[in-house]
């Protein structure tokens, strides 16, 4: 292994915590089979003992991934341990991630346990762990703020104990380069039979350093693997960023000597898929996967492009997914070839009524839209997968009224459960005016957090307009995503997808940070 680094993709796990990016069992299997085309090793499918939704998930995924290991996290206690194994029965390659905190402050103040114990909890869960899953990963939380005589004898008793995977988290993103990378290397030389475990890196991006901590855990430290997540997404400031560690370690192989078994040219494909789905839109200069990443707009950067591409580009935009967007069907196009596009995009729904479905939706979309990119089709696909899963709340129509000097107006036709409504209201605008109707009729209470608005594709005002949606209630926070290419549309869905969540109101476990 010491020439291959392992890419651990937790975005399903760690990157569903970002507040109001849970994701449904579709979601998930459709980013896991999107992680699988892009060859990450291991992906984390969740927390199995946290809901019975999550449970689920981590079932379906581990059934239906193949190529890389299904792992489920789980706490250091018997049933957590029980649960991921019960989860992960299906899957080809399986692996248990069990956790314990063992910083001071951790110890003390939240387990409300002595070193001695969580000792003896770490030990005994990882050997437990060991008769359910030959593939045991162990975390102690917030390791890089444990006291170091202390840690080594925990990761030596795991190790001990069949752990094959060591990974050392940055839980509160408070380490910088130089130090995390020679705390890992410390505890690989203390801890005597190091050896015989894979070590990984971990690292929250709370001072803007996940990336650049985790790549010096791997140079300084000797890790081979890195926890990561698409689009950095996760609690806080988010995680590592995947896209921008496999990119690192790739460009510059004469630094770190490491090969990498990703397919980059679906890094893009997976960040779009990845927004799409939890709302969370991506930064215009986010390197690697933003809008902005291979653009130059001074004329000296434009014209040195032009002449030699390397003066300026250390990457080339293609070997990431970016292309010029593809034309691939119109409101000419049959079922078969909207079939197959699914098929290339990664996309599987579950029986042939769904596909059916979606193509009714799509045809619908292609008579006011007259060319159909890719991620018109994702989005078009999220929505199918929203209303498959039978929505309490349901957009019918809508109708607004718009002229300068007047008051905007707008009436809006919606199911809840089983019954019809229709509500209307003015507003300050057509979209204040749409919510502000459905919301007189369902009385949510719920606290608008957030409303964002981004163009699905670019080049085009006839572009689908993506709107997310963030509400909070009763201390839940949800996202709500809509498309369509009317905005007061897409605004109405989006509003009434989190009041679809907000409904759910499903109930689950905190895990590690």
């Amino acid at each position: 292994m010491a020439d291959k680094l392992i890419i651990f993709d937790t975005t399903l796990r760690d990157g569903e915590q970002s507040p109001g990016a849970s994701m449904t069992r579709e979601e998930k299997l459709r980013i896991a089979r999107q992680l699988e085309r892009l060859r990450v090793d291991v992906i984390e499918a969740g927390f199995a003992a946290s809901s019975n939704g999550d449970f689920e998930a981590v079932r379906a995924i581990a059934s239906a991934i193949r190529d890389s290991t299904v792992c489920s996290l789980a706490r250091a206690n018997d049933r957590d341990i029980a649960r991921a194994a019960e989860a992960l029965k299906g899957a080809g390659h399986a692996r248990i991630h069990t956790f314990i905190a063992t910083s001071p402050l951790h110890m003390e103040k939240k387990l409300r346990m002595s070193p001695d114990q969580v000792l003896e909890q770490a030990r005994l869960s990882v050997r437990y762990a060991r008769k359910l899953c030959d593939d045991v990963e162990f975390s102690p939380e917030d390791g890089y703020r444990s006291e170091p005589d202390f840690l080594c004898r925990v990761l030596e008793a795991v190790i001990q104990e069949g752990a094959t995977t060591i990974n050392i988290p940055d839980t509160v993103g408070y380490a910088v380069p130089e130090l995390y990378g020679s705390f890992i290397a410390m505890l690989r030389e203390r801890v005597p039979n190091s050896g015989k475990a894979v070590w990984s890196v971990h690292c929250h991006n709370d001072l803007g350093m996940a990336v650049a901590n985790s790549l010096a855990g791997v140079k300084i430290g000797g890790a081979r693997q890195i926890e990561c997540t698409i689009n950095g997404l996760g609690e806080r400031a988010g995680n590592c960023s995947l896209e921008e560690v496999v990119m690192a370690v790739k460009t510059r192989r004469d630094y770190f000597g490491l090969d990498l078994g990703i397919d980059t040219t679906q890094i893009v494909p997976a960040s779009r898929m990845v927004s799409q789905t939890t709302g969370f839109v991506v930064q215009p200069n986010k390197a690697v996967v933003g809008a902005n990443a291979f653009a130059h707009a001074s004329g000296i950067h434009q014209d040195g492009v032009l002449k030699a591409r390397d003066t300026y580009e250390i990457m080339r935009a293609e070997d990431v997914g970016w292309s010029a967007n593809k034309i691939v069907l119109g409101k000419l196009s049959g079922r078969n070839a909207f079939k197959q596009r699914l098929q290339e995009l990664g996309i599987e729904l579950e029986s042939e009524s769904d596909i059916n479905a979606a193509f009714a939706r799509f045809k619908d979309l292609a008579d006011r839209k007259s060319e159909i990119f890719d991620e018109d089709i994702i989005a078009l696909v999220g929505d199918e997968s929203v209303t498959h899963q039978q929505e309490h709340f349901r957009l019918l129509g809508l109708r607004q009224q718009s002229e300068t000097g007047e008051r905007p107006h707008a009436r809006v036709s919606f199911t809840v459960g089983d019954t019809e409504h229709q509500a209307e209201s003015d507003g300050n605008g057509p979209v204040d005016a749409s919510l502000k109707a459905i919301e007189s009729r369902v009385n949510s209470g719920a606290e608008l957090l957030l409303y964002s608005v981004n163009a699905i594709t670019t080049g085009s005002t006839e572009s689908q307009g993506e709107v997310t949606v963030r509400l909070q209630l009763g201390g839940r926070i949800v996202n709500g995503v809509g498309a369509d290419p009317d905005i007061v549309v897409a605004s109405a869905k989006a509003y009434l997808a989190a009041l679809n969540k907000l409904h759910q109101n499903t109930e689950r476990v905190a895990a590690q940070g």
